[in-house]
């Protein structure tokens, strides 16, 4: 059962939303605490640079086929799927909610989590590195472009210069100049990995409360019902189901193997919050958000339990077939 549970991230998202709604930032706290959570972001993605080794990225490389594949899905098949529940009438999924669901399928995979379910079910992981970053690193680029395809129809929403150059100055030049100096700092911050993780969860915590601090300000609860989130979390669960089969079978038909198989199910499907929670802040900034990253919080959770049965099952189909391989060896010797 313990499977099932939030993990302490989760928890402390869910916390982080209750002090938001309780005790909301504003006036020139918000505005202090605004830039040093934009320090934070930056910080979190100059470690993510640094700590991707430029071995890791080479040997990802040649195997081409499988990381085309998961980018296809990830900025392709979502995206298409998204198009597809704006035609649920507005009476059943609000607008600004549909927008959120919208962001979800445009945003780049995971990166730890896919790497984990990744080695748990036996897959091959250093391909899951190698995609999962480029996944990451193209998303700087894709996602705000999808955003502005997908919802030019939005007023409000859409890609823009100031977003576009605020992810460069934000998000992609740390990422580089972690890139730069991994040669020499990437062994200690891969060593420091305990260390160093408060960084990474804190500066999403941040942006969190400032997210939903805005839209308490402006009255989130008062305008969606627990009804509407709980059309939210349907919805973020048939997207997750469709794309897993998608993932599974369609691996199977283009003639990957069992280990690349788990890699695009686990890479393909996944959807990121660390890089998702700062992107809405910059390409929606000015905007209300809370209402764009909740869709995306809960698909967190609910991607990381499903994953993780499923990955249970990978690694116990995996221990069966090698104790059949193993009785049929010992029964070709007794003959």
């Amino acid at each position: 059962m313990r499977r099932f549970l939030p993990d302490t991230f989760t928890l402390l998202l869910v916390a982080t939303v209750i002090i938001a709604s309780l005790l909301p930032a504003h006036g020139e706290f918000a505005t202090i605490f605004g830039y040093a959570t934009d320090c934070a972001i930056a910080l979190l993605f100059f470690l993510h640079g640094a700590r991707l080794s430029r071995d890791v990225v080479i040997a990802g490389v040649l195997h081409w086929r499988l990381h085309l594949t998961i980018l296809l899905v990830t900025f392709g098949i979502f995206p298409l799927l998204g198009l597809g529940l704006g035609f649920i009438p507005e009476t059943i999924l609000k607008p600004e909610l549909y927008l959120g669901l919208l962001f979800v399928c445009v945003l780049p995979s995971t990166v730890q989590s896919s790497i984990a379910f990744t080695s748990i079910a036996g897959g091959n992981v250093p391909a899951a590195i190698c995609s999962a970053s480029a996944s990451n690193l193209f998303g700087m680029f894709l996602t705000p472009l999808l955003v502005g395809l997908l919802m030019a129809t939005n007023s409000d929403a859409g890609f823009n210069l100031g977003a576009l150059e605020t992810i460069l100055l934000q998000l992609l030049a740390p990422f580089i100049l972690g890139q730069v100096l991994e040669p020499w700092i990437g062994k200690w911050i891969r060593s420091k990995k305990k260390l160093l993780l408060p960084v990474d969860r804190g500066s999403i915590l941040m942006v969190v409360y400032l997210a939903f601090s805005e839209s308490v300000n402006e009255g989130l609860w008062q305008t969606f019902s627990v009804q509407d989130i709980g059309i939210v979390i349907a919805l973020d669960i048939l997207l997750l189901i469709i794309v897993l089969l998608i993932t599974v079978f369609g691996s199977r038909l283009l003639g990957f193997n069992r280990q690349d198989e788990i890699t695009i199910t686990f890479c393909g499907s996944k959807k990121s919050l660390a890089s998702g929670v700062p992107m809405a802040g910059a390409i929606f900034a000015g905007q209300s958000i809370g209402a764009i990253v909740l869709p995306l919080m809960l698909f967190h959770q609910i991607q990381l339990m499903v994953c993780a049965v499923i990955a249970q099952r990978y690694a116990a189909r995996k221990i069966e077939q090698e104790a059949q391989t193993e009785a049929a060896l010992a029964a070709t010797r007794s003959a």
